[in-house]
Parts: structure tokens; C-alpha cells; sequence
């Protein structure tokens, strides 16, 4: 008996203004186990909150969605252009439900950089395509089951790490969690002091903003206080049971009143509560700082695959803050007064997604 014979894809650009278009894209995301990052509401708030054009490919074969390839068109003056899947996501690249289908976005994806000029195209996850740089050597994932209840949450973190956050509960710190103007300024306050020290520019709190709008019962914002004083603070999402704290940090002061330790475990059981099942710690660069945060919390980590594409004769852009060619910028970025940095990062930051 012969094979059945699967029809070619037709691949056609996504148009984010056609909401039926939106709707099939989020089902069919759905359907296949996608990111956070797939959807096309991510896309749209990076674009309202960044200036930088959402887009992508769909892939169809008899008339049903096979295929999609979100992409940002990031375009920066320091770093050039690049078609990033997914912009200022750590996934999202090609989702499709068989290869022929994934090698036509692939191949769509190319031709459209080639036509408007794009140097490369970047791919967080998902099949790579043959040809296309690939490592899986750089970061890593962290996630977890979430335990039974806030005792059971509390001893699944190994004893070092329990110690640190006992010492923050003991100080009576108070928790918000909401999704008002008030929250995300002092989200904004904690996470822009927090990267300012680590001498990276802040993204556009404009961002921030968009994310919460665009993903209304799926988001919000836990801050730990001192007082009136916003110490620690992340905007997280809630995605397929599992709590993502996608942009998170604390101030100087944090660190000593172990505000960042409490704030990670009273998201747990906030969480928990909302029905969650896992938490997803996020992405962190292999042998840093943040990796060895998340595996004395008692969380293994798992490689990340990604890959690029560079057009002929242009190189990848090079955004990775521990490159060598960055550090003596980092060291001048942290001493910038925080209102400076504030100013100025945000239009720096655009062109990282």
C-alpha cells in the first residue's frame, strides 16, 4: 500500500491585525505544547512596549495550521538587525507538527531576512535547522515540581538555601502581589536598580506595562517590603501549570534583609494557590551568578538548544554580557547614578530582545 501523500506546506507572512488569524495561532499553540513565547500576544506587547515590529510565518497544509515561526524584527543602531524568535523570550523558536513544515518557515524566514537586510536569524529552541549554528552549551533551564504546601515547599530547598530564607521570613517582611500602576512602579524600581548594578541596561518600563495588559488573568507582580520600601520585586506569568518569574531583581538593600530569598519562596505558594504545578525558574547563563542561585535551590539544570542563521558574509550579533569585549562597558554602567541609567538604557535595551 502506498504512503499517504502529504500535501506541501504554503507558508504566508502572519498579519498581527487579523484577530482571527491571532486566535487560530494561540490554539494551535495550545494544541502543540507551545511557550509563553509562541503566542501572539507576546509578540504584541514586546512590539507596544518596544517599538520593535512583531511578525512571523505560518505554515498551512489543507487549509489546518502545521506550523509557526513567531519572530521580532529587532533593529538597533549598536547591535544591527536581527529576526530573534522570540524577542526578549528565552523561547519560542519554530513549532510545527512535522519537518516539511518546519523547513518551510525556515526557509521563509531566510528569504524574508535576505529581502529586508537582516544579518542573522535567531531560533531560542525548537528543531534547528540543518545548516544553522547550534549549541546547546550556553544556558540552561531551571524547573521543578511545585510541593504539596508551604512546609513541604519550604524543605524541598536544601538546607543552605532554607537557612537564607528563614532568616528573611523571621524579619517580617510584607508581600503585594497585584497588577496596578503602583505595583509596576515598584517592580520598575527593584528590577532597574538590580540590573543597573549588574551593569546591564534596563528595558523600557514600557514593557513591563504591555506584558501586564496583554496577558490580564495570566500575570502579576509580588514585591517584598521593608516598610514603605520596595526591596524585591518580579513580574511573573502563569503558562500550561507552570509560574514563570520572568523579571525579577532587588536593590542593595535586598541582599541583607534576604528580601530576593523571600520573595522566590513566597512566589511558590502564591503560585500554588493559582492552581500551579511547576516553577520555572528561568533561563540563566551556564557558570554564572543566577546558575548557581538556582541549583542551591535545589533545581537541576537543563540544557537549552538554540541556533542562528547568518546571512552571507555577515556575522551573528554578539548581546552576551559576559563576552569580554563588554566588560570594561559593564564596569562603567554601574557606576552610572540610577536616574542616568534609566534614561539612557531603555533605548539601549530595545535593540537586546
Amino acid at each position: 500500500m502506498n504512503a499517504p501523500v502529504r500535501l506541501a506546506p504554503v507558508v504566508t507572512a502572519h498579519d498581527p491585525r487579523d484577530a482571527g488569524e491571532r486566535s487560530a495561532l494561540a490554539q494551535f499553540v495550545a494544541d502543540e505544547g507551545g511557550s509563553l513565547f509562541h503566542l501572539p500576544e507576546w509578540l504584541g506587547a514586546v512590539e507596544r512596549g518596544t517599538g520593535q515590529r512583531a511578525g512571523g510565518f505560518i505554515a498551512r497544509q489543507l487549509g489546518a495550521v502545521t506550523g509557526w515561526l513567531p519572530l521580532t524584527e529587532v533593529r538597533s543602531a549598536l547591535f544591527g538587525k536581527a529576526l530573534v524568535s522570540s524577542g526578549f523570550g528565552v523561547g519560542g523558536g519554530i513549532l510545527a507538527t512535522n519537518p516539511e513544515a518546519a523547513s518551510s518557515l525556515a526557509r521563509a524566514a531566510m528569504d524574508y531576512a535576505g529581502a529586508q537586510g537582516f544579518a542573522s536569524i535567531e531560533l531560542r529552541g525548537g528543531p534547528i535547522p540543518q545548516g544553522w549554528s547550534r549549541w546547546d552549551d550556553k544556558h540552561c533551564g531551571f524547573t521543578r515540581a511545585l510541593a504539596s504546601d508551604d512546609e513541604a515547599e519550604l524543605l524541598a530547598i536544601p538546607r543552605k538555601a532554607r537557612a537564607e530564607v528563614r532568616k528573611g521570613m523571621a524579619l517580617g517582611h510584607r508581600i503585594t502581589t497585584g497588577r496596578t500602576s503602583s505595583d509596576l512602579a515598584a517592580h520598575y524600581a527593584c528590577y532597574s536598580a538590580s540590573v543597573r548594578n549588574l551593569g546591564t541596561p534596563v528595558f523600557p518600563r514600557a514593557l513591563f506595562a504591555a506584558m501586564i495588559e496583554a496577558f490580564p488573568d495570566t500575570s502579576d507582580i509580588l514585591t517584598v517590603w521593608q516598610g514603605d520600601t520596595p526591596l524585591a520585586s518580579v513580574l511573573s506569568f502563569y503558562h500550561d501549570g507552570a509560574v514563570m518569574p520572568f523579571w525579577g531583581g532587588g536593590t542593595f538593600a535586598a541582599r541583607a534583609a534576604r528580601a530576593n530569598e523571600v520573595m522566590y519562596y513566597e512566589l511558590m505558594g502564591h503560585a500554588r494557590r493559582k492552581g500551579m504545578v511547576r516553577f520555572d525558574f528561568g533561563r540563566s547563563k551556564t557558570g554564572s551568578g543566577p546558575f548557581a542561585f538556582k541549583k542551591n535551590w535545589g533545581f537541576t539544570p537543563e540544557p537549552l538548544t538554540y541556533g542562528v542563521w547568518s546571512a552571507p558574509g555577515a556575522a551573528p550579533r554578539n548581546i552576551d554580557p559576559t563576552d569580554a569585549s563588554y566588560s570594561r562597558k559593564i564596569e562603567l554602567w554601574k557606576k552610572l547614578p540610577l536616574p542616568v541609567a534609566n534614561l539612557v538604557g531603555p533605548v539601549i535595551a530595545r535593540g537586546l530582545a
